[in-house]
């Protein structure tokens, strides 16, 4: 027999759904992505580079599929080499993160983290503004292609077009300075190969799938976890200085010198 608090939640669900407002929609028909939003925050920072990562369900990751999200999580595919890095990186705790040392994060990590997106929509191009490390990308959707003379960088060289009403964004052109998501260590090379899939399913959320690619480090392309972006009306971004006083990189450097206070207590 079902309960009357299920009936009500039902009730009050629905009602929250049909209240919501339809997705706007540009002059031409495509969905209009402007406005404020905002990544998954620490849980989105996971990311899978494992088999045993592959064991630990993503906690962000039924929520994402609930709200359209595409395929579901792989453990990244690292060819061999690799492995002796990682443990390395993770035997440093994992101080060696690039972003500790204010270095923009690249793509796609740049869109988990849990500062305010600024998107704007024109008929041309979609801007995208980000809080975080006052990180920029001007996404050309004319019909252009990634240019010769790509410069390495952090967040490498975006190029989109439309599949329906999804925006799906081409990425290329990084250098090898960033990692692909926090806690994992997740390295990769300067032939790293991002594709983004961004559908805005209702008003207030944007769906986010991600296919990675990289023949130098994995065995073979794969997709992280899918995600969301959230709608923030009446946010605004703000300055975001991460250099000012910027102290971790020492206190990270002295801890190492005190193993025993990384020794987990037993269970």
């Amino acid at each position: 027999m079902i309960s009357k608090h299920l009936i009500a939640l039902v009730f009050w669900v629905s009602v929250a759904t049909a209240q919501k407002p339809p997705v706007p929609r540009t002059a031409d028909g495509k969905p209009d992505l402007s406005g404020i939003w905002q990544g998954g925050g620490a849980a989105g920072l996971a990311f899978a580079i494992g088999a045993d990562n592959a064991k630990a369900a993503r906690p962000d990751a039924a929520p994402a599929q609930a709200r359209g999200g595409g395929a579901r999580a792989e453990p990244a595919p690292y060819q061999d080499w690799v492995q002796p890095k990682l443990k390395e990186i993770r035997d440093r705790r994992l101080i060696d993160d690039p972003s500790g040392r204010c270095l923009l994060v690249g793509v796609p990590r740049i869109t988990s983290m849990p500062l305010p997106i600024k998107i704007v929509q024109t008929k041309d191009e979609v801007i995208f503004l980000y809080e975080t490390f006052h990180a920029f990308r001007v996404i050309p959707t004319d019909g252009r292609k990634h240019p010769d003379d790509m410069d390495p960088s952090f967040m490498g060289d975006s190029v989109g077009h439309w599949e329906g009403d999804t925006l799906v964004v081409d990425v290329m052109g990084f250098n090898d300075k960033t990692w692909l998501g926090a806690g994992g260590a997740s390295i990769h090379s300067d032939a790293l190969h991002v594709v983004e899939r961004y559908q805005r399913v209702d008003y207030d959320t944007i769906t986010y799938n991600v296919l990675i690619e990289d023949p130098k480090v994995f065995t073979k392309s794969f997709n992280t976890a899918p995600s969301f972006l959230s709608l923030r009306p009446g946010e605004r971004l703000r300055e975001y200085e991460c250099i000012a006083d910027n102290q971790d990189i020492q206190r990270f450097e002295e801890l190492l010198k005190t193993p025993s206070l990384f020794v987990r207590p037993p269970q």
